[in-house]
């Protein structure tokens, strides 16, 4: 054994730290649960060693004696050759201050003693929330008050149907929200009431889950047919609309979704049709658009295992919807075009068709090459302009009456 194998100062200060970074002592300055006084064990000599480095031992008896912040506990030891002497067995910190100051940190100390003083004024229900987050809660400790104030406003003002950045309270930036939107997420869900609360929201779901504006999603279309402009000078037949907005233009005949931005501007004009992209993005904001469960729906994405997986996903908001070009005879025909796919998927898919499942499975189990992928851009447009036509006539001919 040597003399660093007996726990020295340092290796307090370090256990002292790392109870600090656990959050355990401030977490005591919260909610005390009898963390003070604290015992810190020592590692110390044995009894040979009190003989054999009777030196080294009375330098580490000055050592640890050197935490003034720490109360000594000794045992008396009659030692047959030296007789009676007192060693060190354990450090004891009576408070929370004195373990700050051995470490360093009596100003951060204070600082959360006069968070947990302000929040026991305010709101005292805050306080464990600052015993279980201590350490993210001394690092908001300057901006702690405006949140304060900020749950103030939210009493008074639950579901306010406004943007985020249009909260007016004084010393509130238009930003502030944004920026603390965990901690204040943990404030409102204790200080509000059940009903200005939508618990289907998640926490990352701020803005719906306690009643803001959230930015809407557009829905970016093209007109595949001249006769479906929105207006009598549009050339490109390109635009984007909210979600509500496209849920209230004329219905048309059938909706090509499709995943790449040169498919969908350069896809074929069909009668009566629409193109969709970017649907992989999710499909949620579709629910404001009661005709789409009406209207035939071809969906375009990669052959690959995500292709399916959003194919898959946009069958639970529109069960009717169709695969293009995501069939075994296209993948084949363009075997020079196969690619890799970095991170497979191995979920179970329950809305595909047999054939469908038969093409995915071979791409999960890696039947035909290992993670292949045929992106939908690497597709001749003769080979699309052919299974557009497909699909148009396989449509019931009195929709197209």
């Amino acid at each position: 054994m040597t003399a660093t194998e007996w726990t020295t100062a340092a290796d307090v200060r370090s256990h002292l730290r790392r109870l600090w970074a656990r959050g355990r002592l401030l977490a005591d300055v919260a909610q005390p649960v009898n963390t003070f006084p604290l015992r810190v064990g020592l590692r110390r000599p044995t009894s040979p060693e009190l003989v054999t480095r009777f030196e080294e031992v009375r330098t580490w008896v000055d050592d640890v004696r050197g935490i003034g912040q720490a109360r000594l506990e000794s045992r008396d030891v009659n030692h047959r050759q030296l007789g009676p002497n007192s060693i060190p067995v354990a450090l004891w910190f009576d408070t929370v201050e004195a373990a700050a100051a051995t470490i360093g940190t009596t100003r951060e100390l204070q600082r959360f003693t006069a968070l947990v003083e302000l929040t026991n004024g305010r709101y005292p229900h805050f306080v464990p929330l600052l015993a279980k987050r201590p350490l993210e809660a001394l690092a908001e400790a300057a901006a702690w008050p405006r949140m304060l104030d900020v749950v103030d406003w939210m009493q008074q003002h639950p579901r306010p149907g406004i943007y985020l950045r249009q909260v007016d309270i004084p010393g509130v930036h238009t930003k502030f929200i944004e920026q603390h939107q965990r901690t204040l997420a943990a404030m409102l869900d204790a200080a509000l009431p059940e009903s200005a609360i939508e618990v289907t929201a998640g926490h990352s779901e701020f803005a719906r889950r306690y009643g803001f504006r959230g930015r809407p999603r557009l829905v970016r279309f093209r007109s595949l047919d001249r006769r479906l402009a929105l207006t009598t000078i549009d050339q490109d037949r390109q635009y984007s609309l909210t979600a509500a907005d496209f849920g209230r233009i004329d219905p048309p005949r059938r909706i090509f979704m499709t995943e790449n931005e040169i498919n969908f501007l350069a896809f074929p004009d069909v009668p009566d049709s629409m193109a969709v992209f970017g649907a992989g993005s999710g499909f949620d904001h579709l629910l404001h658009v009661p005709w789409l469960a009406e209207v035939p729906i071809h969906y375009w994405g990669d052959i690959d295992t995500h292709g399916f997986a959003i194919l898959d996903q946009l069958r639970g908001y529109a069960p009717h919807a169709t695969s293009l070009l995501m069939d075994r005879e296209t993948l084949l025909a363009h075997r020079e075009f196969w690619g890799v796919e970095e991170k497979p998927t191995q979920r179970n898919l329950s809305r595909l068709t047999g054939n469908e499942h038969g093409v995915y499975d071979d791409l999960r189990d890696n039947r035909l090459q290992p993670n292949l992928r045929l992106e939908q851009e690497r597709i001749r447009f003769s080979w699309v302009h052919a299974a557009v036509q497909r699909a148009c006539a396989s449509v019931d001919p009195a929709t197209e009456t």
